[in-house]
């Protein structure tokens, strides 16, 4: 595959715009870490709603979205129920104390229940798992990268993409901070979404079929087993293939996005961004239903993609489907543009990769920029200078995105080397590894919000005994522990819900001190 005219064009179209609305959003520069951080909660309800829907997507759900619809059926959706039953949470109980202490991390909570060590514990897991995470998500949007616009995975096409990504995300947000950040999201949303509806648009009319005949077939496998259409899976099935069953939407998902929407600054800071909590709960609820016909998207892609790969009885493809390319193992959306998509198009979903990658990427900056200076450098800082003017925290904070650009870049060559030159699985590892943080944070805040027990040892030893005990039930751990407890298949929503379990016990086993105070 090589890229034509046309898609070049529309890649300088893109990056014409994007450069143009980093150039509106960043005229007006923050004045103090306030307004760098939370845009002095300034932000309007709908593009802080469409931020946080960017965040949660990614190049990974972008590529992937499509290969669960292949590979599986409708009951992805379903798990949104307990998505939606975690916002209500987050709105009722989390959202309001936020703003109420006026918080510019989440972390602060924790300060004023069980002291500033708690606070900078805290953090550091949140950076510990992000830096992992979000490497590995640029990673993965790299090898994308450099097969759509090199058409290679070599060392060098792969490393240019990590640095190409890793510096335009730098570049359109650390002037403006949090508020570029949003507003720059908020494009790469639509740019994606655009991409992708182009693309179930072309597909439907390439394959040519009426909706019945598609519908029947996605009823009626060729292969047998349960329809594609299913929607909810109430199946016991407690191994990694049932994750996305009804049983694990109504406990780990809701765990999860309890996680992901109140406890974890990447996501959670830009609903800070709002007037008030009410306006910040309207752009998470909004949000959070945007996510299901966003999702479906994606998976209708999938459907038809299995169409056109695995019904010949109905549509006859020009080649078979190979899920690797140069030996890496692609998605079957990735196999479809480099062997299928026409010019032009082709060109929009490059962009829709690279803005996927770096409405991540953008949003990881900010957020651990925040919790690095307002939970660790600014008390610092602030006992040995306490004249330090906000100025002086504006520029630490746009040091620290650089600090964190370069280090998720670092992560993500670490993870291209790991990959292609070991057999450990760090992918794996660094993929998942938010969920192992989730589960102390989680233990931490239940205490913190339910209870008056806990202290600052009781709360850094629940932290710790959530990621261990996550970490014990990965396979890969299982198997290296004893060949014996490898066949333990527990999927991510379980271990997740038995590591909340365990942290919260622990963190509820400590005595609260008087000194302390409640929130």
């Amino acid at each position: 595959m090589q890229l034509t005219l046309l898609d070049w064009a529309v890649f300088f179209a893109y990056f014409t715009l994007l450069v143009l609305v980093g150039w509106l959003v960043n005229r007006k520069k923050a004045g103090n870490s306030n307004d760098y951080f939370l845009a002095a909660n300034s932000m309007p309800v709908w593009v802080v709603a469409v931020s946080v829907l960017a965040t949660s997507q990614s190049a990974a759900t972008f590529l992937g979205g499509p290969d669960m619809g292949f590979r599986g059926n409708l009951s992805y959706i379903a798990t949104n129920i307990g998505a939606l039953i975690a916002t209500f949470i987050v709105i009722r109980y989390l959202l309001p104390r936020y703003y109420q202490l006026k918080v510019t991390t989440v972390y602060e909570l924790l300060e004023q229940r069980f002291g500033a060590s708690a606070k900078e514990h805290a953090g550091q897991m949140y950076l510990f798992g992000r830096v992992f995470a979000s490497g590995a998500r640029l990673y993965m949007a790299a090898i994308a990268v450099a097969m759509l616009l090199f058409n290679n995975i070599d060392a060098s096409s792969v490393l240019a993409a990590v640095v190409l990504l890793a510096f335009i995300g730098l570049a359109c947000t650390v002037v403006g901070g949090i508020r570029s950040v949003i507003y720059t999201d908020a494009l790469q949303c639509a740019v994606y979404i655009l991409a992708a509806l182009l693309v179930l648009g072309y597909l439907y009319h390439s394959i040519g079929l009426d909706i019945g005949t598609l519908t029947h077939a996605l009823q009626h496998p060729i292969e047998g087993g349960p329809s594609k259409l299913l929607l909810f899976d109430w199946q016991f099935d407690f191994s990694s293939a049932g994750v996305f069953n009804m049983w694990s939407a109504l406990t780990g998902f809701i765990l999860l996005n309890i996680a992901a929407f109140g406890l974890d600054q990447d996501m959670t800071q830009r609903v800070l961004t709002c007037k008030d909590s009410k306006a910040g709960a309207r752009a998470l609820l909004s949000s959070a239903l945007m996510v299901i016909p966003t999702m479906l998207v994606f998976i209708l892609i999938g459907f038809l993609l299995y169409i056109f790969y695995q019904r010949p009885d109905l549509y006859l493809p020009t080649q078979n489907f190979a899920d690797n390319f140069a030996g890496e193992k692609v998605t079957v959306f990735m196999y479809y543009v480099l062997n299928e998509m026409p010019s032009g198009l082709r060109g929009l979903v490059v962009v829709g990769v690279i803005a996927a990658a770096l409405s991540t990427i953008t949003s990881g900056l900010n957020s651990m920029s925040s919790v690095l200076v307002a939970d660790m450098y600014k008390p610092w800082k602030l006992k040995r200078q306490p004249a330090a003017t906000e100025q002086h925290f504006v520029r630490a904070g746009q040091f620290g995105m650089l600090i964190t650009a370069i280090t998720l870049a670092a992560m993500a060559i670490l993870c291209f080397y790991w990959q292609q030159y070991s057999d450990m699985p760090l992918l794996a590892f660094a993929l998942s590894v938010m969920v192992f943080s989730y589960s102390g944070l989680l233990g931490v805040f239940f205490t913190a919000l339910f209870s008056r027990r806990g202290n600052r040892y009781s709360v850094t030893a629940a932290l710790l005994s959530g990621f261990v005990v996550t970490l014990l039930l990965q396979p890969y751990v299982l198997q290296y522990l004893s060949p014996s407890l490898a066949a333990l298949d527990l999927g991510f929503t379980w271990q997740l819900c038995i590591g909340t379990f365990i942290a919260t016990l622990v963190c509820l086993s400590g005595s609260a001190s008087t000194k302390q105070l409640v929130v």
